[in-house]
């Protein structure tokens, strides 16, 4: 019965550790999939505003002295540069090939990446977590959960709640939604659209450093820390459906999830069919394949995604 209790305590905390991941993905993968879906715009450098986010609310954080006020400024410095860079960089690439905005996109990660070491250095920055948020929550025999990642999943799901609201329930909002699926049409009956892309970009890089900024008390912040995060984000569009930000955020906890429990009992699974060094092994590969194995089977099966925008399906 202890034993249990213990099992079922700590399987607790790995569901907490998918949700947290999961809803730090959404922000990161919802700008992106509505950008793409919206704007049919591949930016590779969407995962560069979530490392933006993350030494900005370490910088701000540090000059501060105070998490809330540091954290604002480091949105609004988020939000500057990424309207800087739709303006100069992401502009001029709307009406180009795919090809010329990945191969520019690209070099903004690696220029942005080189920018970052010259200006803080190689060195991983650390951020302190807010005194008020230092606790830890008691889940069961003895077993303690960090408050600050409690945090973390209340600010993912509030912001899924009012992105939802954003996009369903105002006139914007229905804009993006037609973008999404009628893109021309929206331009024949008169909607600014470079405005509009410029408002999806904006948020989309407020969601992003959003996501960094509240990361970065938990991992360190280095440069090319947005790398894996867009790679985890662009599998997590493709399995919700591209243009869908309740897609996103369906793909978004399902990956958060199957990768955090393959990772913790994936080891435990095999030795039941191999030995302890067997199992570590091979636990070491193919959890990291999971996701993708996932991805494959959604793109078999329903290759628009399980929750296409309307109009994509």
């Amino acid at each position: 019965m202890v034993r249990c209790e213990v099992f079922m305590s700590l399987f607790a905390i790995q569901i907490l550790n998918g949700l947290q991941l999961g809803l730090l993905m959404f922000m990161v993968a919802a700008g992106l999939t509505l950008v793409f879906g919206v704007m049919d715009f591949i930016n590779l450098a969407h995962g560069v505003q979530y490392m933006i986010g993350a030494y900005l609310a370490a910088v701000m954080i540090a000059l501060t002295g105070h998490y809330v006020v540091g954290l604002v400024l480091a949105l609004i410095g988020v939000l500057l540069i990424g309207l800087l860079l739709e303006h100069v960089v992401f502009r001029p690439l709307y009406q180009r090939s795919h090809l010329d905005q990945v191969l520019a996109t690209f070099g903004l990660i690696l220029f942005l990446n080189q920018g970052v070491k010259m200006v803080f250095g190689a060195s991983p920055l650390s951020v302190p977590i807010p005194s008020w948020f230092e606790g830890a929550v008691l889940l069961g025999d003895g077993i303690l959960y960090p408050l600050y990642r409690f945090v973390i999943i209340a600010a993912g799901l509030i912001m899924a709640l009012l992105l939802w609201l954003g996009v369903e329930k105002t006139r914007i909002g229905m804009q993006v939604r037609a973008g999404a699926s009628h893109p021309d049409m929206l331009s024949a009956l008169g909607v600014d659209v470079r405005r509009l892309f410029m408002l999806i970009f904006a948020l989309g890089s407020v969601l992003a450093g959003f996501a960094g900024a509240l990361a970065a008390p938990i991992l360190s912040v280095e440069p090319g820390m947005g790398d894996q995060i867009l790679i985890l984000a662009f599998v997590v569009i493709v399995i919700g459906g591209i243009g869908s930000i309740r897609g996103a955020f369906a793909g978004a906890l399902l990956v958060g999830l199957i990768d955090t429990l393959a990772r913790s009992y994936m080891v435990d699974v095999l030795r039941l069919f191999t030995g302890a060094a067997a199992a570590r092994g091979i636990a070491n590969g193919l959890s990291s394949m999971f996701i993708y194995i996932l991805m494959a089977i959604v793109l078999f099966l329903r290759p628009q995604g399980l929750f296409p925008a309307r109009g994509r399906s």
